[in-house]
């Protein structure tokens, strides 16, 4: 099959099932926002030299598929889903939170993001993440989402997503910053760096 069909030019995509919906349905939206998601881990693991981090990087994206596959399919139409996220996906999830945690003991204090190229691109992952799970929420609201344990291990990936963007700073031999409340007392006033007097 092309890649260019030429289907979708009036508006209209097609679920896994056959059914025609358009491009601004929920579902859509939602599994649209997962593969976005899908690129931003990619580009995380293609930058990163952590080899535990990108073999991580690497099964999340694989069971997004799985995850997409289940947004992509109606109720009537999930028989032909040849698996499903399921609670041990939630548990490693679970269990990867724990560890990294124990290990980075990350301060419970807001932080500026971008400290460095692999922590700030999953800093914008886990953003996208927190989207995508409200996305799914929505469904759950509208009684489209039939597999709940979605929902339970996207809560779980943000903050997978965000403890390994602290451990990237770890092992860059950086901290986080954290917000100052006055911040005209902390920058230059003026673009030569020589302040307002």
């Amino acid at each position: 099959m092309p890649i260019s069909t030429k289907k979708g030019d009036k508006g209209f995509t097609g679920l896994l099932g056959g059914e025609r919906v358009p491009k601004y349905h929920l579902r859509p939206e939602t599994y649209g926002t997962l593969d976005e998601l899908n690129a931003f881990l990619g580009m995380a693991r293609a930058f990163s030299k952590d080899r535990r981090v990108k073999k991580i990087l690497f099964n999340i994206q694989s069971h997004f598929f799985i995850i997409g596959s289940e947004l992509a399919l109606s109720q009537k139409d999930r028989s032909l889903l040849k698996r499903e996220i399921t609670q041990k996906e939630v548990d490693w999830l679970t269990q990867l939170s724990t560890d990294f945690e124990a290990s980075i003991k990350p301060e419970p204090k807001f932080i500026i993001y971008g400290e460095t190229q692999v922590s700030s691109i999953l800093d914008v992952a886990r953003a996208v993440s927190r989207r995508a799970e409200r996305l799914v929420a929505k469904m759950k609201s509208k009684r489209m989402l039939y597999n709940l344990k979605i929902l339970e291990y996207l809560n779980r990936l943000s903050d997978v997503l965000y403890l390994l963007a602290r451990h990237e700073e770890n092992r860059a031999g950086v901290k986080p910053q954290h917000p100052s409340y006055n911040t005209l007392n902390s920058f230059p006033l003026s673009l030569d760096g020589r302040g307002s007097g």
